[in-house]
């Protein structure tokens, strides 16, 4: 398996022509687009608008809600800690966190570890996810960390512990809120905010200038749109929208991303550009600043055996992000063992670690940067 003919420019022409049809087609608005093989920089392009509306291009230095992106960086930052004993990869959560009991339906309290927040095995969900009709979640008031709340982080984990677990921890895997509950676990094992934590440990030593928990730069920082029915349009201060069929649906309020007093969502809270996150995945796949190898390899060791990731064929799950287990299954040109996620406000990226490639795609337009056809299209650009 080898990347379009290693020739460069033929690469590009292709990744181009995926990006710009996307872009003639309305399915996305704009893309900050970045690949890199061998460890040196092989495609970067900005292109569409970073506000339609206003006629305003964008640019490789955008900022970008991350969404789901933050998982992988808190996830790491969990991880330096764990590399350096403040904390233990099998801790019980309510070593930390001694409130935090959330109960199986039949009322036992089972025991939730680290591990099975950084592998989404913890018996926890997403109110995104319940029944449109609304779940537990919903009546109890669970933030998933996209929206705008008046409450702090301390007190959203009061409201998911209310709520039942959706199976015993370890016997099956959810995508789920728990990074927000590692990051909360991270604040009283390290004694310091989160944003503090990241900064310690991520982005200040690899000089993450421009990724943080929020912003006060709204002219570099992108407007969001949501594709429906192909067409991609501005969202409003508040826009509900399904991932999949008959659920609740992620609830946008974008304004969040700059509000200081928002709490940090170890999950989906942080803004940044596609160069620092490009930065951030070179060093899991190559460096030594933030890890050491042993636990690096763990990171990207598959974690949940033969459980079934809904939505993710073909693939298990690391310690925070998935791993591709059988490319066919998965429909993929990629390596076995690629590392990826995405996120909700229209990302994708992927690192394939036998072909030392790694690509990242940031959007401005939910779902189809996340999960539409672009990002399929996208990777088989990347392949030959």
């Amino acid at each position: 398996m080898t990347i379009v003919n290693s020739d460069k420019k033929t690469l590009a022409e292709k990744v181009a022509g995926v990006i710009d049809q996307a872009l003639q087609e309305g399915k996305i608005v704009g893309t900050v687009t970045l690949i890199s093989r061998n460890g040196k920089r092989i495609y970067s392009r900005a292109a569409g608008y970073a506000d339609r509306e206003a006629g305003i291009a964008m640019q490789e230095d955008a900022l970008f809600r991350l969404a789901s992106l933050t998982k992988p960086i808190v996830s790491t930052a969990a991880l330096a800690l764990i590399a350096q004993g403040t904390l233990q990869l099998d801790d019980p959560v309510t070593r930390w966190l001694p409130e935090f009991r959330p109960r199986l339906e039949n009322g036992q309290e089972p025991t939730i570890t680290v591990r099975q927040l950084l592998t989404h095995t913890a018996g926890l969900g997403y109110g995104f996810l319940e029944s449109e009709k609304g779940g537990p979640y919903a009546r109890a008031g669970v933030s998933d960390g996209m929206d705008v709340v008046d409450f702090s982080l301390e007190e959203n984990l009061i409201r998911l512990s209310s709520a039942p677990l959706k199976y015993m921890p370890g016997t099956a895997w959810g995508y789920s809120i728990a990074t927000d509950v590692l990051g909360a676990l991270l604040e009283k094992a390290y004694g310091a905010p989160l944003q503090n934590i990241v900064q310690d440990k991520v982005t200040g030593p690899l000089n993450m200038t421009e990724t943080s928990f929020f912003t006060t730069n709204r002219r570099k920082t992108t407007v969001p749109y949501l594709n429906t029915n192909s067409a991609a349009a501005r969202m409003g201060d508040t826009e509900i929208a399904q991932v999949f069929e008959h659920t609740a649906g992620i609830r946008f309020q974008p304004e969040r991303a700059f509000l200081p007093s928002a709490y940090p969502s170890g999950g989906a809270g942080m803004v940044g550009t596609a160069q620092d996150f490009l930065r951030f995945l070179e060093e899991l796949r190559t460096g030594h600043r933030l890890l050491p190898k042993e636990w690096k390899d763990e990171m990207s060791r598959i974690q949940t055996g033969d459980l079934h990731l809904d939505g993710w064929p073909g693939r298990g799950f690391g310690l925070g992000f998935t791993v591709l287990r059988d490319p066919a299954a998965a429909e993929t040109k990629e390596s076995p063992g690629t590392w990826r996620l995405g996120g909700a406000y229209g990302h994708s990226w992927f690192v394939d670690p036998a072909e030392k490639l790694t690509v990242v795609s940031l959007t401005n337009t939910a779902f189809e940067g996340m999960s539409g056809l672009f990002t399929a299209e996208l990777t088989e650009s990347v392949y030959g």
